[in-house]
C-alpha cells in the first residue's frame, strides 16, 4: 500500500496551465488566456504579505494574472490550491518556526474562510494574534475582519 502524500508534496505536484479562453466564455471572462495556477505561486503571493496585511482570493488571482501575463486566473482551482497551501502550512507548523500565513487570506467580502484547517476558530485566533478585530455576523454568515479593506495588500502595493 502506497503511503499517503503529505500536503507539501501535493503543493509541489500541482502544475500551472494556461489555456485560451474559448468563444463561449469570452462574454464572461474577456478575450485572451486563463491561468490554472500552481499552488507554489499562490503560496509565494501569500508569503509576500507582512503582519497587518490581508489578501482576498480575488487579489491573489489578480496578482497571478498580472505576473503570468494572462487575462484572468481561474477561481475554483485557486480556492482548491489555497486550501492545499493552508493544509501544508499546518502540517509543517510542528517542524518550522514560520509557516505560510494562509490565515491572512479572506473571502472577497472580508469574511474568514471556514474551510481552512481548524475552521473559523483557528483563523480567528491567528488573525487576532496579528491584531485584527473580528466582527460576528447574524445568522450563519461567517465572521469578518473589521475594516478589512484598510489592510488589503491591494491598497498597499500590488507590485511588491
Amino acid at each position: 500500500m502506497a503511503l499517503k502524500k503529505t500536503w507539501r508534496e501535493r503543493v509541489e505536484k500541482v502544475q500551472q496551465k494556461i489555456h485560451t479562453i474559448t468563444p463561449d466564455w469570452e462574454d464572461r471572462l474577456g478575450k485572451g488566456k486563463i491561468l490554472i495556477p500552481n499552488a507554489k505561486d499562490i503560496e509565494a503571493v501569500i508569503n509576500r504579505t507582512k503582519k497587518g496585511e490581508l489578501l482576498t482570493n480575488d487579489i491573489i488571482r489578480e496578482v497571478l494574472a498580472k505576473e503570468k501575463g494572462v487575462q484572468v486566473t481561474a477561481a475554483i482551482p485557486t480556492g482548491v490550491y489555497l486550501k492545499y497551501v493552508a493544509l501544508a502550512a499546518e502540517e509543517e507548523r510542528l517542524l518550522k518556526k514560520e509557516v505560510t500565513p494562509y490565515w491572512r487570506v479572506l473571502k472577497p467580502d472580508g469574511s474568514i474562510n471556514i474551510k481552512f484547517p481548524g475552521g473559523q476558530e483557528k483563523q480567528i485566533t491567528l488573525l487576532r494574534n496579528e491584531g485584527f478585530d473580528i466582527e460576528f455576523q447574524k445568522g450563519k454568515k461567517p465572521p469578518k475582519v473589521k475594516d478589512y479593506q484598510i489592510c488589503l495588500w491591494k491598497n498597499k502595493s500590488l507590485n511588491t
